[in-house]
């Protein structure tokens, strides 16, 4: 049995003292018994923010890090520097930094090698765009990116990432994809994974939803058979986040 889990991008937002102040508003409101729960916060936030949730089963992922351990790449961090600092998970390809910062399919790949080297939990994302969508190629494009991302990944290592499907046309739109369409693909997501490994891997590997999940639309969605959580971006950053987590 999957368990749910239910990660924040906070993107770029709040300064070290904001999210401080932010986790002690959610940190007792949040049950992480039936769910795992992730604050993917700034960089600068990390170090605070972990020190704030010591002493309670809430986690914490960085948005992006580089597949070099060290080396002259100024403003990256590796997964070692992460890792020292209390983080166990990180968000990888996110749509965001695939359209803004030259994020390739082939450097989601490297990244992925990476945190499985390292033992850090990669939230690598998927998802089409609206024209894509409208035209049908929904699928086909999820597909493209799942192959290319796990490629020469076994399938072991497969099972310990976690993949969020976002499409592109509901990130921070306030458009959110139905139920019924955030499962079509979910749905097809793990049975991309079948086909690429078996049908055990793709029982086992968490698939979440991201898009405009909101307190009312989160218990319909993760109701779905193939939706195991969400990647929630505007809402982590209220108090609404805990009626997420808390959505049964």
């Amino acid at each position: 049995m999957r368990k749910k889990m239910i990660a924040g991008n906070w993107k770029m937002n709040k300064t070290p003292k904001e999210a401080v102040e932010l986790v002690k508003l959610l940190k007792d409101k949040v049950n992480t018994k039936e769910s795992d729960v992730v604050f993917c916060v700034p960089a600068i936030d990390i170090l605070p923010v972990v020190e704030e949730l010591k002493g309670t089963d809430i986690m914490v992922g960085a948005q992006n890090m580089h597949y070099e351990d060290k080396g002259a790449f100024t403003g990256e961090l590796s997964a070692d520097m992460l890792i020292e600092s209390g983080v166990s998970h990180v968000i990888i390809g996110h749509s965001e930094r695939r359209a803004y910062n030259g994020e390739t399919d082939e450097t989601v790949n490297k990244k992925l090698k990476k945190a499985i080297e390292k033992k850090i939990t990669a939230i690598v994302c998927v998802g089409e765009n609206l024209d894509e969508r409208e035209s049908g190629k929904a699928i086909d494009v999820v597909k493209g990116q799942v192959c290319a991302d796990f490629k020469d990944i076994s399938k072991d290592d497969a099972k310990k990432i976690v993949i969020a499907y976002e499409p592109l046309w509901a990130i921070g739109t306030g458009k959110t994809a139905t139920a019924e369409q955030a499962e079509e693909v979910c749905g097809a997501i793990r049975n991309i994974i079948k086909e690429i490994y078996d049908e055990k891997t793709a029982d086992e590997i968490i698939i979440l939803y991201g898009g405009s999940v909101n307190g009312k639309n989160a218990a319909q969605l993760f109701a779905q058979a193939d939706i195991d959580g969400g990647l929630v971006g505007g809402a982590s950053l209220k108090e609404e986040f805990a009626q997420i987590v808390n959505y049964k």
